[in-house]
């Protein structure tokens, strides 16, 4: 009788401890995307932790997850991979001006835009200059303007900033027109680009990128214009 007792004991014990392993087993199952042992169940909806840490939406790993907790997670796979597919398909530009402008590098999506600033980056300033030995303000406003966008802008600072149509400052859109006060008047323009930096010929750094936060484009900042098409 002794004999059967301990029988029963022991058969209960490895009984116990066949389950916790086969538990086990299937949790690593899920966890790393293998097949699961068939005699587990387990609760829908359980998410599985890493470094203490529950992984992101999209990545999270469920058993036997409930039909709606699967459609949702599905859709949210499909954002994350669209994503990822949008930034693979950027350009080095795209990068390069992103990390200048601090955006996110899908944002930039004007891609022949940022190809003429590349182009020009660097150019010294040079007053009344046109080429690429040295491109006033305006001049590079309006060649700018004219390469990306195919609108016809007057030479000077000035008439460019008449012949716009004026936009308030918390409407500023890309392809906009940013003027100065630099030295009496309207002195200064550059093009507005995003997330308050404009591209402009500095005289003292020639083809640039900065920003209207700056204190001295702060305080000299006096308007924006949006460019319009001038009638022939």
């Amino acid at each position: 009788m002794k004999n059967l007792f301990f029988v029963s004991v022991a058969v209960g014990i490895f009984s116990g401890t066949s389950i916790s392993v086969e538990a086990q087993t299937a949790v690593d199952a899920v966890k790393f995307n293998v097949p699961q042992k068939r005699s587990v169940q387990f609760i829908e909806g359980i998410e599985i932790k890493r470094d203490g840490k529950t992984t992101a939406d999209a990545d999270v790993w469920t058993a036997k997850p409930a039909p709606a907790a699967a459609a949702v997670t599905t859709k949210k796979v499909i954002k994350a991979n669209t994503t990822e597919s949008t930034i693979e398909t950027c350009t080095t530009l795209q990068f390069k001006y992103a990390q200048i402008m601090d955006v996110e590098v899908e944002l930039l999506s004007n891609t022949k835009l940022f190809a003429v600033i590349d182009d020009w980056w660097g150019t010294r300033y040079h007053y009344g200059g046109t080429t690429k030995k040295g491109i006033d303000c305006s001049a590079f406003a309006l060649t700018l303007i004219s390469a990306v966008y195919n609108i016809n802008l007057p030479r000077t600072a000035r008439d460019q900033y008449d012949a716009c149509e004026k936009v308030d400052y918390s409407n500023l859109q890309e392809g906009d027109l940013v003027f100065f006060n630099t030295r009496g008047g309207v002195s200064h323009v550059g093009v507005y680009l995003t997330n308050g930096y404009f591209v402009h010929s500095s005289v003292h750094g020639g083809v640039t990128i900065s920003s209207l936060s700056e204190d001295y484009y702060n305080r000299k900042f006096i308007g924006a214009g949006r460019p319009v098409q001038q009638k022939q």
